[in-house]
């Protein structure tokens, strides 16, 4: 099953579509601490409506605590990746690793050794970055179409 993680996100309603995009398509979300907000604020429970009890959510501590339970191959995506991101031909435990919405991924996590790639959605020339929920949705739904939408009902 594909996994999106999302490392510190700061906006709870990008969250909440997250969440429900998980469901959706039954995927595993996993939250890296701090986040910018509770888990049980209206607004990301009002994004994932009554998906937030469908999806599975684990939070990790810090990035420390995450790499040390990975053992799968982790996609960081990032407006400096190095190849596109239907370049990639996905598997079915691929973690799809997003940073937070103001920032995006630091320089030592798009560097460190557990990142199998950097990867980038394409864009128009001098724009910064797409929506988080948005560029979620175009990565997960095109691994999960290379995996032939596995479990869905088609």
């Amino acid at each position: 099953m594909l996994t999106v993680c999302l490392y510190q996100p700061e906006i709870p309603p990008n969250t909440g579509n997250i969440i429900r995009l998980c469901a959706n398509t039954g995927s595993q979300l996993h939250l890296i601490k701090p986040l910018g907000f509770s888990l049980d604020e209206k607004s990301v429970r009002r994004s994932g409506l009554d998906y937030h009890d469908l999806a599975r959510v684990t939070e990790f501590d810090s990035w420390e605590d995450y790499i040390d339970t990975s053992s799968q191959r982790l996609f960081a995506l990032s407006t400096k990746g190095s190849i596109s991101y239907e370049a990639v031909s996905y598997e079915k435990d691929d973690i799809l690793l997003f940073g937070p919405e103001t920032r995006g991924l630091p320089a030592e996590i798009r560097e460190n050794p557990v990142v199998t790639e950097v990867v980038r959605i394409p864009m128009s020339p001098n724009n910064r970055s797409l929506n988080l929920s948005n560029s979620v949705a175009i990565v997960l739904y095109e691994a999960w179409r290379q995996l032939k939408f596995s479990g869905s009902r088609h």
